[in-house]
């Protein structure tokens, strides 16, 4: 299978002092789900800033469907219309006086025709359920509806890989709830969704493929019953395994489960398991 996000070799020095990236080359491919984890520090951000454009490497390259990308503007506009990523904290994405602006800025910095921009951002308003939304300020919008303000802007530019970082950081069970519906519409819509988290119950239960960071290095790239079932990869990453995992476990341990059967990611599957 052809990747359509790839990077090899990358390295990257901050100040040039601090390695933040040492020689990390992975692949991403059409549909994927992949949650990247680490502890603070480990390179995740910096590698997220490496896979649009947002900085360059001192060495090794990103690859977008087969092609070395180019650091001019008209080059980085072209490849962040194909992968947007969605800030941690919303407020850092945030510039516009309305929503509605907010939302446009994408497909208008793109220059795009003036209906084919209003399609775009009428279309990612309705997607992100923000209908009557339009003239309301995002910075007077709570966590979870800036977050979704964030998300609308970048679906706006209809991109084929979306990259999240700690998308559920700050927001409540209701609003974590509804951001996993929307991943999963997503998902089901084709797109490729990369998402750094410390949380390791939701990349549990979501993700196809877990990337594990350490000290700048791919320390682990598997699915996550081969990461979390590497107790010493986990304590090396300061990673804990998912409660459902270590309840599977114990259960499978004594007999109540069969582990050939695979371990729940959910309390639903769970209890059909059982």
């Amino acid at each position: 299978m052809k990747a359509v996000l790839e990077t090899w070799d990358l390295c990257y020095t901050y100040n040039g002092e601090t390695l933040a990236l040492n020689h990390v080359t992975v692949a991403f491919y059409k549909g994927e789900r992949v949650a990247v984890l680490g502890n603070n520090g480990a390179g995740k951000s910096t590698f997220f800033s490496m896979l649009n454009g947002l900085r360059k490497p001192d060495s090794g390259g990103v690859k977008y469907n087969g092609a070395p990308i180019g650091y001019s503007r008209k080059e980085l506009i072209g490849l962040r219309q194909k992968v947007g990523e969605v800030f941690q904290e919303a407020d850092r994405q945030i510039i516009a006086a309305t929503v509605e602006a907010e939302v446009s800025f994408g497909p208008m910095n793109l220059k795009l025709p003036r209906e084919e921009a209003a399609r775009r951002t009428s279309g990612a308003i309705r997607y992100m359920n923000l209908d009557g939304y339009e003239r309301r300020s995002p910075h007077c919008l709570s966590g979870g509806e800036k977050k979704r303000v964030s998300i609308a802007g970048v679906i706006a530019m209809e991109p084929e890989i979306l990259l999240f970082d700690e998308p559920t950081a700050s927001l409540d069970p209701y609003h974590v709830a509804q951001l996993e519906e929307t991943l999963e519409r997503m998902h089901r819509e084709g797109r490729t969704l990369v998402i750094s988290t410390h949380d390791v119950e939701f990349a549990y239960r979501w993700a196809d493929r877990v990337l594990v960071f350490h000290q700048g290095r791919l320390a682990a790239d598997g699915t996550p019953e081969q990461v979390f079932s590497n107790q010493e990869l986990l304590k090396q990453a300061c990673l804990k395994q998912p409660v459902l995992w270590q309840a599977a476990a114990l259960l499978a341990e004594r007999g109540l489960l069969a582990p050939e059967k695979g371990f729940p990611k959910t309390v639903k599957e769970l209890s059909r398991l059982l």
